[in-house]
C-alpha cells in the first residue's frame, strides 16, 4: 500500500513537471494548431512513457534488447527533464525583469514619436509660421460691403454680397490632431493631401518574444549540461590518488597501493566497451591490489556476463577482490559472485584475508539482508588480531559505525556516486555519512569513491567518475 502511494505521488509529480515544461516550451512559444505545437505535445506524452519503460523494463523481465532500446532515450530524458526544469526556474526570475525592460523601452519610443509629431504649434497651417495671417486668393474676397441702416437709427453690419458670385464660405480654423494630417485645411485646395504611410507589419508580441528568448536559453543551457555530462561518462573515469596514513601499518607495507573502483554499473547502456576502458585505466596505474566495491552490474549474468569478461584482464600483484552492492541483489547476487570468481576476482562474502602488513576484510551489502545474506562484521572481523592494521571493503558508507566498533582502520566504500547529478549531492548527504572523499570517524577513516559508471541516466554533473589509487602510508616509515 505504501509503495503504491509513493508510486502515485511520483507519477503525479512527473505529470506536473511535464505539464510545466510543455507550457513554457510549447504552449507559450508556438501557435495553436501549428506543426511545432503538435510535435511538442506528442513529445510531452511519449518521452515520459519511455522513461517509465526504461526504469521498469529490467524489473519486469523484459527482453534485454528491449531494455537497451528503451534505456538510452528514457534515461537521457530524465536527465534532460531535471536540467530543463532547473533552467526554466532560473528563467522565471529573468522573465519579469526582461518584460519590464522591454516595456520601458517601448514607452520611451512612443513618447519620442509623439513629441516629434506634435512639434508644429496648433492653429497653423503646414508651411506657415506661428501667428501669420492666411491671405485669401483675390477671387475669394468680397467685392463690396453694405451697411444696412437699422430701425433704431443706427447702422448694423451687413452680410457680404457680390454682384455676380455667391457668398464666400466663412473661414474656419485649421483642425488639430490626427484630422489635420488626414484632411487639407480649408482654403488650401491647391495643396495636395498628405499621404498616410502604410501600417507596419505586426511583430510578435512582447510576451511571446520573451517566452521564446527564455525558453530558447533554458533549452540550450539544459541540453548542453546533459551533453557535457554524458560525454564525461562515455569518456571513462579519471584517476585520483590519495595517501592514507595508518598508525598500525608496518614499515614494510608503506606505499602499498590499492586501486579502488566502485559502481561500474554494467547494463543496457554501459556495456563491454565501458568495462574495457575501466580495466585498461586500472592496469595503467600498476596497483598492488584491486578492490571492486560493489554495484558492478544492472542485470543478470545471462544478459551481461559477456560484458563483464574484460575484468579477467585485471592485473595486480596481490590480486583483485570483490564485494557485493545493493544492485547485485537486484540482479542475482549468487550468480554474479560465482561469475566474478570465474573471471579471477576473489569475492569477500563476510570474509577476511591477510595481506602483506594488514588484514583485508569484506562484508556483503545491507541489501542482502532481504535474502538472509546481509553484512556480518563478527564473521569478517571478530577473531582477528587487532594489533594489525585492517582495511574493510563495504559498498555502503552507512556501515561505518559498525566498522568503528570493530576497530577497522580504513573503510573503502562507494554507492553514493558523489551525487551523480547536481543537486543530487544534497540528497545523498541526507542518506550517507560521507558522499565522497576521505573523512575520519573516531579511529577509523572512511573513503568513499564517486564510482566509475552511472546508474540510470549515463550522465554526471558535478560528480565526475573516477578510479582512486589509495596509497597506504606507515607512520613508522
Amino acid at each position: 500500500m505504501v509503495f503504491a502511494l509513493v508510486g502515485l505521488v511520483v507519477l503525479a509529480l512527473l505529470g506536473a513537471v511535464h505539464r510545466y515544461l510543455w507550457r513554457r516550451f510549447v504552449g507559450d512559444t508556438t501557435a495553436p494548431g501549428s506543426p511545432l505545437r503538435r510535435a511538442g505535445t506528442v513529445a510531452a506524452f511519449v518521452l515520459p512513457l519511455l522513461s517509465v519503460g526504461a526504469m521498469t523494463s529490467g524489473r519486469v523481465g523484459a527482453p534485454f534488447w528491449l531494455q537497451q532500446v528503451l534505456a538510452w532515450p528514457g534515461f537521457l530524458w530524465l536527465a534532460c527533464l531535471l536540467y530543463l526544469t532547473l533552467a526554466l526556474l532560473v528563467g522565471e526570475v529573468v522573465r519579469p525583469v526582461l518584460l519590464r525592460v522591454l516595456a520601458r523601452r517601448d514607452r520611451k519610443a512612443v513618447t519620442a514619436e509623439s513629441g516629434t509629431s506634435s512639434g508644429a504649434p496648433s492653429g497653423t497651417s503646414p508651411g506657415t509660421s506661428s501667428g501669420a495671417l492666411v491671405e485669401l486668393p483675390e477671387e475669394a474676397r468680397p467685392r463690396t460691403e453694405e451697411l444696412v441702416p437699422s430701425r433704431s437709427g443706427g447702422t448694423s453690419e451687413a452680410a457680404v454680397r457680390t454682384a455676380t458670385e455667391p457668398m464666400a464660405e466663412p473661414e474656419t480654423e485649421p483642425a488639430t490632431g490626427p484630422e489635420a494630417e488626414a484632411e487639407p485645411a480649408a482654403g488650401s485646395a491647391a495643396q495636395p493631401a498628405a499621404e498616410v504611410p502604410p501600417a507596419p507589419a505586426p511583430n510578435p508580441s512582447r510576451r511571446l518574444f520573451v517566452s521564446r528568448v527564455v525558453g530558447g536559453a533554458a533549452a540550450a543551457a539544459g541540453l548542453a549540461t546533459v551533453g557535457y555530462g554524458t560525454y564525461g561518462v562515455l569518456r571513462g573515469p579519471s584517476v585520483r590518488r590519495i595517501t592514507v596514513p595508518l598508525a598500525k601499518l608496518p614499515r614494510a607495507a608503506h606505499g602499498f597501493r590499492i586501486a579502488v573502483v566502485s559502481d561500474i554499473h554494467i547494463g543496457p547502456i554501459l556495456g563491454r566497451a565501458h568495462t574495457r576502458r575501466i580495466v585498461d585505466t586500472i592496469n595503467r596505474t600498476s596497483p598492488d591490489l584491486v578492490a571492486v566495491v560493489g554495484d558492478l552490474v544492472d542485470g543478470s549474468v545471462a544478459d551481461l556476463g559477456s560484458a563483464a569478461e574484460p575484468l579477467a584482464a585485471l592485473r595486480a600483484r596481490h590480486g583483485s577482490f570483490f564485494v557485493t552492492g545493493n544492485h547485485e541483489y537486484f540482479s542475482g547476487a549468487e550468480q554474479w559472485v560465482d561469475h566474478v570468481r570465474e573471471l579471477g576476482l576473489h569475492p569477500l562474502e563476510n570474509a577476511r584475508v591477510e595481506i602483506e602488513g594488514f588484514d583485508l576484510a569484506g562484508v556483503n551489502d545491507v541489501a542482502g539482508e532481504t535474502e538472509g545474506q546481509g553484512p556480518d562484521f563478527v564473521k569478517a572481523l571478530g577473531d582477528r588480531d587487532r594489533g594489525r592494521a585492517s582495511v574493510l571493503l563495504a559498498h555502503q558508507p552507512v556501515v561505518i559505525h559498525d566498522a568503528v566498533e570493530h576497530g577497522v582502520d580504513l573503510q573503502l566504500s562507494g554507492h553514493t556516486h558523489g551525487g551523480q547529478l547536481w543537486p543530487g549531492n544534497l540528497l545523498a548527504e541526507l542518506a550517507n555519512p560521507t558522499v565522497a572523499g576521505l573523512e575520519r570517524y573516531g579511529d577509523t577513516q572512511l573513503f568513499v569513491s564517486r564510482g566509475a559508471g552511472a546508474w540510470g541516466p549515463p550522465v554526471r554533473v558535478g560528480a565526475p567518475s573516477d578510479i582512486t589509487v589509495v596509497e597506504l602510508a606507515s607512520r613508522q616509515a
